[in-house]
């Protein structure tokens, strides 16, 4: 079984940053591609960013673009997703998970999910 477990979140006033971190355990980290995705009060869970299993390629939403970036560090089995220039509507509850796929924004294509971490942006 494949367990994802985030952290980092928190409460941070606009135009700062925070960096997320998604530890994951069961099995080698590099058997999947990962994705990070993000879902706010009274809305739909909505992708954000992901990255394949050697980092050869990534991909990112339109609102994200350029603000945040993913890496994963597969030695530590760990998924970050670096998060700059935040503005309150990035306040939601952020997940991690991880894909048999090369790289997706589907959240079908997902099989194991994290529990996610809170991340409020406000001043």
């Amino acid at each position: 079984q494949v367990q994802l477990v985030e952290s980092g979140g928190g409460l941070v006033q606009p135009g700062g940053s925070l960096r997320l971190a998604c530890v994951v355990s069961g099995r080698t980290l590099s058997s999947y591609s990962l994705g990070w995705f993000r879902q706010a009060p009274g809305k739909e869970r909505e992708f954000l960013a992901a990255i394949t299993r050697s980092s050869e390629i990534t991909r990112y939403a339109g609102p994200v673009k350029g603000r945040f970036t993913i890496s994963r560090d597969n030695a530590k089995n760990t998924v970050y997703l670096q998060m700059n220039s935040l503005k309150p509507e990035d306040t939601a509850v952020y997940y991690c998970a991880a894909s048999r796929y090369l790289i997706t924004g589907a959240l079908s294509d997902y099989d194991y999910w994290g529990q996610g971490t809170q991340v409020t942006v406000s001043s």
